[in-house]
């Protein structure tokens, strides 16, 4: 975290000490509060990392009740911000009732300017490495590396990933092109007991028929003109780990019928080769086709279709995934502005509306790119629609629902998953989008099967 992104809150009702600690504090976007009800306030709308907090606020200045319940809000509101409370002259009672209710540290006055930022320094620095270990607490309980899922139809397929990948079921993703077919794919490898061997994938589309059956099954020295020694095919690489054969759909029918017997008998041959070879590789088959459809027009065996689904997951494109396609960008947007080396803030609001209201028909490739046109070619600290060459969203049709309780409900999840998006599961922040309160969002995240983040 930089010193730009380091917010401090003080609390302080003496004009002159204000004064001195705007001027010693500026580099930490310091903002003031003077009384328990502008703390909160600042609090909701600046979340600060840190808050220095006078006890004797008014209406109580000589008094530290009003000082600790502005203590108590704080922390009920933001658990992990660091309060360092400052006393008056011998008055460490004081300090230690407010350490015992979770203050952070304490500091008494008159204040000494260098020993406060030496301490509030340390306070930043704490709450650094907590966050830092947040973070890899939740990617801990989160291990599908890669992927982003705030909407309920991806938390699904989550949760579906999570119970096949400790098994050896050949799988099938179906899902328009784009919509993140190869991060699932790794994701059932990296959570199966074959996480620690090879993850080797193959485009069955990109490669013309006569080169796929080499690249797939190897070759022997000698077996066509070119072939100078002997060469492992993707199949064999794949040994003790998965295969991923993505487009299968696309794959020519003389092949098919070598992988039917591969996946059969688990074994292979050589182009060129008279001996069987054991592979022990698990498959992961994708395709943005209808195999079925394919099936009655004779263009895929029937008999591979059930060997490679034995397990189907069919990926939702992006434009029926509420929330997640903010949620995707924001992620996008960041590690474009860092590879890029700029310094832009994020997104305006007309942005967000615009990548909520279009309908990505090409999925999560179409927002990575218009993403990282935007941070390239921006002009702003923030990405505008037009930065993202998409259009400002109109009011939606009718959608032709006649249920009242139906449509609300469906309004109602669509407005907290956006919400909840939007403010990268804050809590406050999603509250403060919807105008309601923070229990408010609780009990509505309750009533629509959503988990906090």
């Amino acid at each position: 975290m930089n010193a730009a992104a380091e917010r401090l809150l003080i609390v302080e009702d003496d004009p002159g000490l204000t004064r001195q600690l705007r001027w010693s504090f500026e580099a930490y976007e310091p903002v003031f509060a003077e009384d328990r009800n502008s703390a909160i306030d600042q609090i909701r709308r600046h979340e600060p990392q840190v808050v220095l907090l006078d006890l004797g606020l008014p209406p109580d200045a000589e008094g530290i009740e009003e000082g600790m319940r502005a203590l108590s809000d704080i922390l009920r509101l933001a658990p992990a911000t660091k309060v360092v409370v400052v006393t008056g002259n011998g008055d460490e009672s004081s300090a230690i009732k407010a350490v015992a209710a979770g203050a952070y540290d304490f500091y008494q006055k008159p204040v000494e300017i260098q020993v406060l930022e030496l301490i509030i320094q340390r306070a930043f620095h704490i709450w650094q490495l907590e966050r830092q270990n947040r973070q890899l607490r939740s990617n801990a309980d989160r291990p599908l590396h890669g992927l982003i899922a705030t909407s309920e139809s991806m938390r699904r397929i989550v949760r579906q990933i999570e119970k096949i990948a400790p098994t050896s079921a050949t799988t099938l993703l179906q899902g328009d092109t784009g919509s993140g077919k190869e991060v699932l794919a790794r994701a059932l490898h990296r959570l199966s007991p074959r996480a620690e061997q090879p993850f080797v994938a193959i485009n069955c589309a990109a490669i013309p028929e006569h080169l796929l059956e080499s690249e797939l099954f190897g070759y022997e020295k000698g077996a066509f003109t070119g072939a100078q020694k002997q060469t492992l095919g993707k199949i064999e690489l794949a040994e003790g780990g998965t295969l991923f054969l993505d487009e299968i759909g696309d794959m020519a029918h003389s092949l098919q019928a070598k992988l039917l017997r591969f996946l059969q008998e688990r074994v292979i041959e050589r182009v060129g080769g008279r001996h069987e070879i054991p592979v022990n590789a698990r498959v992961v088959c994708a395709t943005h086709r209808d195999l079925e459809s394919l099936i009655a027009e004779g263009e895929f065996r029937e008999d591979l279709y059930y060997r490679i689904a034995e397990i189907t997951i069919r990926i939702p494109p992006l434009r029926e995934r509420d929330s997640d396609a903010i949620a995707i960008a924001k992620a996008l947007f960041d590690k474009a502005n860092k590879e890029h080396g700029r310094a832009l803030r994020g997104f305006a609001p007309e942005a967000l509306a615009a990548i909520e209201y279009h309908d990505w028909p090409g999925n999560v490739r179409e927002l990575e790119h218009r993403v990282n046109r935007a941070v390239i070619l921006a002009e702003g600290k923030l990405i505008d629609a037009a930065d993202m060459g998409l259009v400002h969203p109109v009011e939606d049709s009718d959608d032709g629902q006649l249920n009242l309780r139906q449509v609300r409900d469906v309004a109602e999840r669509s407005a907290l998953e956006k919400s909840l998006a939007r403010a990268d599961g804050n809590i406050s922040k999603a509250a403060r989008f919807l105008g309601v309160s923070r229990p408010a969002i609780y009990d509505l995240m309750r009533k629509h099967g959503i988990e906090s983040n």
